[in-house]
């Protein structure tokens, strides 16, 4: 037998043994004996390294240290889901649905993994890219990272059904139970520290640098929904998850098509009950809408779809005594009371501490220091107070009431609706902090090497006291400072420096206006065209913009309406500032339409052409319906043309939408 043949039913029987054990679990033979036939490839690949290929099963094997994780854009939106914690608000979800106009719906009834949510894009059946969810649009990619995974396909199986041309897979990254106590084990034998739960040992392993590690976590897979498809048309959700199964993904086989929502409640009412027998974890039961074209008639809301929901489970509850009540403060200058609590274990979750949200949170549960309280993690994630057991008040325990002065600057405390506000602004010291440290975050500004503990320190100091004296620090000023020398230093003020030239959209969301978000922030950025002009529009005038609601529209103009935020902007224009979108005003002429792509574009990139349609306010979407208001066909296009044709939906090439844009 040739070497090329030889390698080829080598990858072939590894492939099939890999799905035998990491997906059906189902093995046919040994351990030695897989590792013998692994070994014979991976000394044939290394003899002719001309043979080798990205798929091939001896790829898994972890070693290479990645210098950071790049930043992929996702060729679907991996929207966020509106979570939902009674049966009524299951059958409110099912009105609207009817109000919608489908009201013949059947419904998919899933597990809902509380693991790490990734993008699995496959090109021609193979394993092209795998990426974290990240912000829904974009996220990092972790390609060689999930290679390790044993239950993730490096190429799909074509033997039963045929292989798309490019598929993009929703799958959850998780840890199961067993594993996961077994890896802590090993943890504290090593004197390191354990991870909190399965959900953050798996992201913690997907994310690690070396590969080697991942590679030594014990991970898992499980895809459930096709985001992306060229080549074949899937009718419905429960289709796709027949034909991720045959194509060599593990699929849950518990998931359910439900004529009704009564037997959707039902389902999850019965997964409930088992939750603590599965070897992994659940926090609820995704409900989806079945049929493609009725999701597309339901459509989406910017991060949720109208056609899905999260029907989470009651959370887990223990007992334990309220050892004092703090008030902290936010970068917004909102002052929030927090319950500091006798450590307790939750679900395997230390908690020492659980919000109390506003004052008339605590004056209406009650809760008084001393207190025996029940608490629980909401949605298994963020801890809260329940109750307050009456028979654990101490006498004499007094009501909480806020505080008239801010703890930290001693300014003046207003109340503002629900809420209590700190009126220091930029000289409270908490909001200083928590502004500039936003400022710098990820999906902001995005400054390397200012941390949040530097940007304490620069507060502390005295150096920094907002946004503007960030532009003003000096090598010299750095040194001093803990962990700094001449590199370092030289490191941060060039990445301040070059902040000064950042998009509009990353500035104002950077600002950390409240109610502004990454998506509201490109939204009014992409309308207004320049910050000036922001800074003057008025509540009608951003209300009249698509997506802005008055709430937002409020917030933006009591923000530039403040003088000391002003003066800090005008601050940083005389140290340069300069934001890319100045000046850039792009006619609105694609407002509220739904675009779609299919095929590969040759002058225009995808990034490029879906930021040219949401500059004019229209949106790129996966899939065709009669509400798509044209489809841009490139070179191999899928079956999306043939959709268009059916439903009467223009179809447009490449050069035709090139100059529509520029007409």
């Amino acid at each position: 037998m040739e070497t090329a043949e030889r390698i080829e039913t080598l990858r072939r029987e590894l492939r099939r043994h890999d799905y035998l054990y990491y997906v059906k679990d189902k093995p046919e033979i040994a351990d030695a004996a897989y590792d013998k036939l692994l070994r014979e490839l991976m000394e044939l690949e290394e003899k002719h390294p001309e043979l080798a290929t990205n798929d091939s099963p001896t790829q898994r094997v972890g070693g290479k240290v990645q210098s950071a994780f790049g930043e992929v854009t996702h060729l679907a939106p991996m929207l966020s889901l509106e979570s939902l914690m009674s049966a009524d608000e299951v059958f409110e979800f099912g009105k609207r649905v009817d109000k919608g106009g489908v009201s013949d719906a059947s419904f998919m009834a899933e597990p809902k993994f509380d693991g790490l949510s990734v993008e699995l894009v496959y090109l021609h059946g193979r394993f092209e890219r795998g990426s974290t969810r990240g912000d829904g649009t974009t996220g990092e990619n972790v390609t060689e990272n999930l290679k390790t995974i044993r239950s993730l396909p490096l190429r799909l199986f074509p033997e039963v059904r045929d292989v798309p041309e490019t598929l993009a897979v929703r799958a959850e990254a998780i840890m199961r139970v067993g594993e996961f106590d077994d890896l802590n084990r090993r943890m504290i034998e090593l004197g390191k520290e354990p991870f909190a739960n399965p959900r953050n040992a798996a992201a913690g392993s997907l994310r690690q640098l070396d590969t080697g590690i991942t590679a030594s976590r014990p991970l898992d897979l499980f895809a459930y929904d096709v985001m992306y498809i060229e080549g074949e048309a899937l009718g419905s959700q429960s289709a796709s998850l027949h034909a991720l199964s045959d194509w060599g993904f593990r699929v849950e086989k518990s998931s359910r098509l439900c004529e009704t929502l009564d037997e959707a409640v039902a389902y999850h009412d019965e997964l409930e009950v088992k939750r603590d027998e599965l070897d992994y974890e659940l926090d609820g039961v995704v409900v989806k809408v079945d049929r493609h074209d009725h999701q597309a008639e339901l459509g989406a809301r910017s991060r949720t779809p109208r056609w899905a929901v999260a029907f989470k489970f009651k959370p887990r509850q223990e007992i334990t005594d309220v050892v004092d009540i703090a008030v902290q403060v936010g970068r917004t200058g909102k002052l929030t009371p927090v319950a500091l609590l006798r450590p307790v274990d939750v679900s395997g979750v230390t908690v020492s501490r659980a919000t109390l949200h506003n004052q008339d949170e605590v004056l209406r549960k009650d809760v008084r220091v001393g207190d025996r309280v029940r608490i629980q993690r909401a949605g298994d994630v963020i801890p809260e107070v329940v109750e307050v057991l009456p028979e654990g008040r101490k006498q004499g325990a007094e009501s909480f009431r806020m505080p008239e002065f801010c703890p930290v600057s001693q300014s003046l405390v207003v109340a503002k609706g629900a809420n209590h506000y700190c009126t220091g602004g930029w000289a409270c010291r908490a909001q200083q902090t928590g502004r500039i440290q936003h400022f710098a975050s990820k999906g902001a500004m995005e400054i390397e090497f200012l941390g949040e503990k530097t940007v304490v320190q620069l507060v502390e100091g005295g150096l920094v006291h907002d946004l503007a004296d960030l532009y003003r620090l000096t090598r010299d000023e750095l040194l001093p400072l803990e962990g700094f020398g001449e590199k370092s230093a030289d490191n941060l003020v060039a990445a301040i420096e070059a902040s000064k030239h950042a998009g509009l959209d990353r500035f104002v969301y950077a600002l950390g206006i409240p109610n502004v978000g990454q998506h509201v922030a490109k939204v009014v950025a992409t309308h207004f065209g320049s910050l000036d002009a922001l800074m003057v529009a008025g509540e009608e005038e951003l209300v009249a913009v698509h997506e802005v609601g008055e709430e937002v529209a409020r917030s933006v103009v009591d923000y530039f309406g403040d003088e000391g935020n002003r003066s800090v902007i005008e601050n940083m224009k005389a140290q340069g500032l300069e934001l890319v979108w100045e000046a850039s005003q792009v006619e609105r002429t694609l407002e509220g339409s739904k675009i779609v792509f299919t095929g590969t574009l040759v002058e225009l990139g995808r990034d490029e052409a879906k930021t040219l349609v949401e500059q004019r306010g229209g949106r790129v979407t996966s899939s065709v319906s009669k509400n798509t208001r044209f489809v841009v066909v490139g070179d191999n296009p899928g079956s999306k043309a043939e959709k268009a044709a059916e439903l009467g939906v223009k179809v447009l090439s490449e050069r035709e939408f090139i100059a529509l844009i520029r007409d």
